[in-house]
């Protein structure tokens, strides 16, 4: 007899804002090499012998700005978010993270506990990314070969413009703006580089990164994150009828200095104060979590630059986070896979 049980699956956080803990998750992160994904001794160079021995500190005093009394707010959005996915169902829901000590191995041997062998992964990512999808997909994939051989398991796939999370995340937009009579708003994704877009592209030539390839058709959009982060904004401006002069995109959060999706967004704050623009409302669709790269690179540093930039007022939009319509989608999608 089988027994279906979710993970859910997000990023993860280092275990506290000290330095020991930050470079303890950020070692574990960015030596994933669907992250950053060099030759193995480049990377350990490049990470081991100057990225932790620079950059814990300087990330550590970010996270101390954003820290809440419970702990990181990725990690308690999430459990938030899982609660209540777990009150409205009968059968097991684990959260486990890809990175950091809430793992995903702890989380499917929860399941396991409770006599599951049918598992659906949910990766909280809207978006396919060799980088978050992909990298959480394989690691389930590994797990379940290694230590969860008599466990079966079916994904979740990216949802950057199913009906449903279009309708919750541009009537949560809605709500969240009014009453702000913003001159821009500003769909602000995370970054990733260029070269990632080429690797996930199937056909080896589709992607072009030239401002056409998104519009022609190809089997390419299915794991090309650029592609659907453009027909996320899309749908959404669609679905509430914002106008085209209205809104823009931009990718934030580069690491390094390979050439990664443009505009950046810290370029098109600056870039848009300069232009007049004096009231803007910046949104993340790339999470559906608030994390260290929503509450202080935008919400934080990004306001700062606008607003010394000679920008008025600037808004960011929360993540979808617990909101009670999302975690109704979030429950129907589950029972229509239970039902099968």
């Amino acid at each position: 007899m089988s027994k279906k049980g979710v993970l859910l699956v997000n990023l993860g956080s280092p275990d506290s804002t000290e330095v020991k803990d930050v470079r303890k998750y950020l070692d574990e992160f960015l030596m994933d090499e669907r992250v950053i994904d060099i030759p193995y001794w480049k990377r350990f160079l490049l990470i081991k012998g100057i990225i932790l021995n620079t950059r814990p500190k300087k990330s550590a005093a970010a996270y101390k700005k954003i820290w809440w009394k419970e702990g990181s707010p990725l990690v308690v959005i999430s459990e938030r978010f899982t609660k209540k996915i777990k009150d409205k169902l009968d059968i097991p829901v684990a959260l486990g993270m890809r990175y950091g000590s809430m793992s995903m191995e702890n989380a499917l041997a929860e399941l396991d506990s409770q006599g599951v062998t049918d598992v659906f992964l949910v990766p909280l990512y809207p978006h396919y990314a060799m980088s978050s999808f992909e990298t959480v997909v394989v690691k389930a994939e590994e797990l379940l070969e290694n230590q969860f051989g008599h466990m079966k398991m079916d994904v979740l796939q990216p949802f950057y413009k199913h009906p449903d999370y279009i309708r919750v995340m541009s009537q949560f937009l809605k709500k969240q703006l009014e009453g702000f009579d913003y001159d821009q708003l500003l769909f602000s994704y995370h970054g990733i580089p260029e070269r990632h877009i080429y690797k996930s592209d199937p056909t080896k030539s589709h992607c072009k990164i030239d401002g056409t390839c998104c519009e022609i058709s190809s089997e390419a959009h299915k794991t090309c994150y650029r592609h659907q982060c453009f027909e996320t904004t899309k749908a959404i401006v669609k679905e509430l009828g914002i106008d085209k002069s209205k809104y823009r995109n931009s990718f934030q959060s580069r690491l390094l200095k390979d050439p990664w999706l443009r505009p950046y967004t810290d370029y098109e704050l600056e870039r848009m104060a300069d232009e007049g623009i004096r009231k803007l409302a910046v949104i993340t669709p790339a999470f559906v979590s608030d994390c260290l790269e929503t509450l202080e690179e935008i919400a934080m540093e990004g306001k700062q630059e606008f607003l010394e930039r000679g920008g008025d007022e600037f808004i960011h939009i929360p993540c979808l986070n617990e909101d009670d319509a999302w975690v109704e989608v979030m429950k129907q999608w589950i029972i229509d896979w239970k039902k099968g």
